[in-house]
């Protein structure tokens, strides 16, 4: 079923490619159990689980979609997001709810329910967080670990987008990786992604979510042609605020594509 998932994923893709400006690269298919309690400690006691989508929930389905270098490299530079990466970002998330939709049907064709949680398209702005985590369900899908960047490493990389839909397909869930992606954490060695920090929100002790945010609002104001793909609450329409990006800790990375 996930060679299967995989397969259609990548064939939609390749369609959607025909209407955007943005290419991917090949996809990757997880499933996590769609039991999420663990995360209400780790992310928020808010923070929803499968049993809030749909009845009866048995996995969510996590997906990778990376971008491709020669986008990838427009984002090393110094400063501001590159304007390919603010359209990359807000294509992508466009092109999810399309994907999502086409997952969703294809699961319901084979009698099996599945939905999106409304949480996936809300972040909160005050407490700069989100109440479905889409890096942490994917970690629990077996996608990836975590880099010292805070984002998810595949094996394909950290440079892409990741999406989730919850369903009652009948299928095991996978287990965490257990091989560790980066280079930081595994060796002590690298910590680009810290030093490439424009704000210095990231550093090799930790991690401050308001410079990261701040930048990303900077960056915001610059690009604000392109939409932005979340709101303060779910069920709400996105905010108009402009693409809040930054992607310096991925971009140009030895773990951005693997």
């Amino acid at each position: 079923m996930k060679k299967y998932l995989e397969k259609q994923i990548e064939n939609f893709i390749r369609k959607y490619e025909s209407k955007s400006q943005t290419k991917w690269g090949k996809p990757l298919v997880g499933f996590a159990d769609a039991d999420l309690t663990s995360l209400k400690s780790v992310i928020s006691p808010a923070h929803a689980t499968g049993q809030d989508v749909i009845e009866r929930p048995t996995v969510i389905l996590a997906y990778f979609v990376p971008f491709l270098k020669d986008m990838a490299q427009t984002n090393i530079e110094a400063g501001t997001a590159s304007p390919q990466w603010a359209l990359g970002y807000e294509e992508t998330n466009a092109m999810f709810g399309e994907l999502n939709q086409h997952i969703i049907n294809l699961l319901k064709g084979e009698g099996y329910r599945a939905a999106v949680s409304p949480e996936a398209g809300a972040f909160d702005r005050e407490l700069l967080i989100s109440n479905w985590s889409q890096r942490h369900i994917a970690y629990a899908a077996g996608l990836g670990t975590f880099g010292l960047n805070n984002m998810l490493i595949t094996k394909r990389g950290c440079c892409g987008r990741i999406s989730t839909v919850v369903t009652d397909l009948p299928v095991t869930p996978d287990s965490p990786m257990k091989e560790e992606l980066c280079i930081y954490k595994r060796s002590g060695k690298c910590g680009l992604c810290a030093d490439r920090c424009p704000s210095g929100a990231l550093t090799r002790n930790g991690y401050d979510r308001e410079k990261c945010f701040q930048v990303c609002r900077e960056n915001a104001a610059i690009y604000n042609s392109f939409g932005n793909s979340y709101a303060s609450e779910p069920g709400q329409p996105a905010e108009d605020t402009g693409s809040e990006v930054c992607g310096k800790c991925v971009a140009g990375m030895p773990c951005a594509f693997l």
